[in-house]
């Protein structure tokens, strides 16, 4: 029996929603997704920041203009979350009933939290079941959200009159919906550059293993282009393009040049030094490739700049690889945009996999 979810990312810049109808399992040969429907709008600049809602009302007003706008089906969401609030690890506990497991994990990870367990939203995603030293252990990976960043969101849904089926993590996300067989077997890094935020999921076989979220994306580079060549961010954001990482610029674009490499050299390092720590923590499973998606990694330059820092093979990711488009879905609003809708499409994509 086929169902249907829509998935809603509220990023920094855009909101964007994706309606997508499952039929069976997707990994499964009998299984298939269909992208349904598919909008996006523009976000006024503050209304949100740093993966939190701080205009609600704002907010809201656009999410009711996205929904007329999409021809939504339902009101029922899917949304993701994704910040330097929310803390991602690897972890083994006892082999328990899912139920036991969660009401145990204020105690097991208040150590590993830089909030009370109190202030969290906790919950545990195993990933194998092995053999311990006292019985069976679950390897698995536990997350921690501030409610206070989930309440924000579930607000800003509720005051648009839509209703928050679940709650996922951006990253996991990102995985699913670019999760293919081509994968199978393989390690590979997906880095979704928002505009300030970057989340970095490191996936071995398709299973998840490292969650990162790095506090910078597209938007500080518009700001230090905007601050070295003394214009508006609009203006800032255009030149950025026009100038990109690794090429030669007209004099009057020379500071910015220097500011916007400056700016994405950090970001680099940041991914960079994720992947050595994934590294360094997983020799039997080197990282083999490395998918790109989101606004900042369309930055003329920054894949071959990735690429050459971290010496593996670098590509834009696909956000709609597990996914149909209905042919009532003009192919034209999706062209070039691959990259920007992995994460609605994920969060659409659900449980199924």
């Amino acid at each position: 029996m086929a169902t249907r979810n829509i998935g809603l990312d509220i990023g920094s810049t855009f909101v964007r929603a994706a309606e997508v109808e499952i039929s069976g399992r997707t990994s499964s040969k009998d299984g298939s997704a269909t992208l349904l429907r598919y909008a996006e709008l523009p976000l006024p600049a503050g209304a949100v920041g740093d993966g939190e809602v701080h205009e609600v009302n704002s907010v809201a007003s656009i999410l009711k203009r996205l929904w007329a706008k999409g021809k939504f089906s339902s009101r029922n969401v899917i949304t993701g979350v994704g910040n330097q609030r929310v803390v991602v690890r690897e972890m083994d506990v006892p082999s328990l009933p899912m139920t036991e497991l969660r009401q145990a994990l204020p105690f097991q990870v208040q150590e590993m939290l830089p909030m009370s367990a109190d202030e969290a939203q906790l919950d545990f995603y195993p990933t194998s079941e092995n053999d311990g030293d006292s019985g069976k252990v679950l390897r698995g990976v536990m997350v921690a959200a501030s409610k206070s960043t989930i309440a924000a969101h579930v607000l800003t849904i509720d005051t648009a009159k839509l209703s928050p089926r679940a709650i996922d993590l951006n990253a996991f996300a990102l995985l699913r919906a670019q999760s293919v067989d081509d994968w199978a077997g393989t390690t590979v890094a997906f880095v979704d550059v928002g505009a300030r935020t970057t989340n970095v999921i490191i996936a071995a076989n398709r299973i998840p293993r490292l969650v990162r979220m790095l506090p910078s994306g597209g938007n500080d580079a518009t700001d230090a282009v905007a601050s070295a060549l003394k214009i508006s961010a609009q203006d800032a954001e255009r030149a950025k393009r026009e100038i990109g990482i690794g090429f030669s610029v007209a004099e009057q674009y020379k500071l910015g040049a220097e500011a916007l490499a400056t700016t994405t050299r950090a970001l680099v390092e940041a991914i960079r030094n994720t992947f050595v720590f994934y590294s360094q923590n997983n020799p039997g499973a080197p990282i083999q490739h490395v998918a790109i998606t989101g606004g900042g990694a369309l930055l003329p330059g920054f894949g071959q700049s990735l690429a050459s820092a971290v010496r593996l093979p670098v590509s834009f990711g696909d956000g709609l690889a597990r996914v149909r488009v209905n042919k009532k879905l003009r192919s034209s609003a999706l062209e070039g945009r691959e990259s920007l809708v992995a994460v609605c499409v994920g969060l659409a994509l659900g449980e199924v996999s």
